[in-house]
């Protein structure tokens, strides 16, 4: 059985969650963008996950990952808040 939390995420097409992917915080959900955090506004907001990305067994997306198109995180990662350029492999 796999599980994974995605409420509040936003997923591309042909995504693919591995088995044990998960996030949480508490309070507001700020962003890390060229060293700078950027505060959205919004209590709960998971990862983004553009096109064809992928996340390895129990990785952890924290809230506010941005993770661009065609990228992989690698099993057992946890990948910190911030925007991840297009083609990125995250371990």
């Amino acid at each position: 059985m796999h599980f994974a939390y995605i409420g509040d995420s936003v997923l591309g097409r042909d995504v693919n969650l591995g088995a044990g992917t998960l996030r949480f915080v508490s309070g507001n959900v700020s962003i890390k963008i060229k060293g700078s955090l950027i505060d959205t506004g919004r209590r709960k907001l998971g990862a983004v996950l553009g096109d064809n990305a992928q996340t390895g067994c129990n990785s952890v997306t924290n809230p506010g990952t941005l993770v661009g198109l065609d990228s992989i995180i690698a099993p057992n990662t946890t990948v910190r808040s911030g925007l991840y350029a297009p083609y990125s492999v995250i371990r």
